[in-house]
């Protein structure tokens, strides 16, 4: 992606859209449990903003940033939480306030920085467009998590296409970090827009197919869903494997969300 504009853009108009979700919540409704395990609505945002402020300081200040790594490397399992924990216990205008001026710093910082510019991760190194469509993508699932709790459905946009090239890009990372040898042959993926337009990646030729609507498709490789409750199929049998241990984030498998009408 040559300009990282558009991205920028839509990162932008899908953080506006989950404000517009918790910004008159009142105070209670923040401490509802969400489907993430011992997270409320709080835990979701300063889960966002945690990572807003990571993603600014790589941009921003890099020895700054490997200090985070350090405490990361330090706390590998705990970091996450640590963070949103400590994001959470803050009274919700204050949190909300936090997020809103930490992703604004940040979405500054993206437009501002020099065309080819990479920056440090917590994997590998971040042009601008992937640092955005990283926020997106989190902003998206983290939000979906919200909008669950509150029982909200939010009409899919074309700003999923972010997602969807996350989820397809990370095919060989979901069966490398469960120790599985990633296929050699490319699949084709052909996933409907919310516009109706179709989003295609890989050889039309190729045996292993997926298909459906690209909001499944990302509810899937988010894991905000169970395979049997989506409308993604496969054709092959390493398609399908790949169905069942999609990822789109960095980090070890996630345990996903039990299937609809199950105990978690």
């Amino acid at each position: 992606m040559s300009d990282p504009s558009s991205v920028i853009d839509d990162l932008s108009r899908e953080s506006e859209q989950l404000d517009i979700l918790v910004g008159d919540l009142a105070q209670e409704r923040w401490a509802l449990a969400t489907p993430a395990p011992r997270w409320t609505v709080a835990h979701q945002i300063a889960h966002l903003a945690w990572t807003d402020r990571s993603a600014l300081l790589a941009v921003t200040d890099g020895a700054a940033f490997a200090r985070e790594v350090e405490k990361a490397l330090a706390s590998p399992d705990g970091f996450v939480d640590e963070g949103a924990e400590e994001g959470a216990a803050l009274p919700p205008d204050r949190l909300l306030a936090k997020w809103r001026a930490g992703r604004q710093a940040l979405e500054k910082a993206l437009r501002a920085a020099p065309a080819g510019t990479r920056f440090p991760w917590y994997g590998p190194p971040m042009s601008v467009a992937s640092m955005a469509t990283g926020r997106l993508m989190e902003t998206w699932a983290h939000g979906q998590d919200i909008a669950d709790t509150l029982h909200v459905t939010r009409p899919p946009t074309d700003r999923l296409r972010h997602v969807v090239r996350i989820g397809v890009r990370a095919r060989n990372f979901a069966f490398g970090v469960r120790g599985l040898t990633p296929p050699e042959e490319e699949f084709r993926v052909e996933l409907t827009a919310p516009s109706g337009e179709l989003w295609a990646y890989g050889p039309e030729g190729a045996a292993q197919r997926v298909t459906g609507p690209a909001l499944d498709f990302c509810l899937l490789v988010t894991q905000r869903a169970n395979r049997v409750d989506l409308a993604v199929r496969a054709e092959g049998l390493d398609a399908d494997r790949w169905l069942d241990i999609a990822q789109a984030f960095a980090g070890p498998p996630g345990t996903g969300r039990a299937p609809k009408g199950t105990a978690e």
